[in-house]
């Protein structure tokens, strides 16, 4: 029986080939199922894809927090400063009219012709609470009169007929004086303007 049929020699030749051709109709068929399933769905990610999304997203959320602490400590930080300025302010405008009785007190002394050591004490007074007003950035608005009427740093009290061309329209006289604190209007000054 060494004659082989011709079917049995075709048949013999297609299994030597397939021994040395190792694909198999099962691995084609797997190759086949991934090939459908990442039809099914193309968003399917690796677990180290997962990780590195969820690691960016716990970036993007540590970024927002530490912005957000800083703004808000700036932010108290501001307003801790602010409020000691303005506590400071509101006791400076309890203050002023102080400053304002003791500058009528020396006018009408002066009018009245006293000598100044009988003033001696009180403006030894004076310039001492002017000093500790002025060291916690107290300023007067000085030289009004001609100048022109600003409504931010200014209180018109009244109109009066210019005594002169040029004052028309500026400042003729100043009622009561004008401060200001840190660039802050703390108390305006009260004018009379020229018309």
């Amino acid at each position: 029986m060494t004659d082989k049929t011709k079917e049995e020699k075709d048949l013999d030749l297609e299994q030597t080939e397939t021994a040395e051709n190792p694909t198999n109709e099962g691995d084609v068929n797997k190759d086949a199922d991934l090939d459908v399933q990442e039809e099914k769905d193309p968003e399917a990610k690796t677990p180290e894809d997962n990780l590195s999304k969820e690691n960016q997203e716990l970036k993007d959320k540590y970024v927002r927090l530490y912005s957000e602490f800083e703004n808000f400590r700036r932010r108290t930080a501001k307003e801790r400063l602010d409020l000691v300025n303005t506590a400071s302010q509101e006791l400076i405008q309890e203050i002023l009219p102080v400053i304002d009785d003791f500058e009528r007190s020396f006018k009408a002394q002066a009018d009245a012709g006293e000598d100044d050591q009988k003033q001696e004490g009180s403006r030894l007074i004076y310039n001492k609470l002017l000093r500790v007003l002025t060291s916690k950035g107290l300023e007067p608005m000085k030289d009004l009169v001609g100048k022109d009427f600003d409504a931010e740093y200014h209180e018109a009290i009244t109109q009066i007929p210019a005594p002169s061309e040029d004052l028309k329209g500026k400042i003729v006289d100043v009622v009561e004086k004008g401060y200001t604190m840190g660039g802050k209007v703390v108390r305006f000054a009260k004018v009379v303007i020229g018309k």
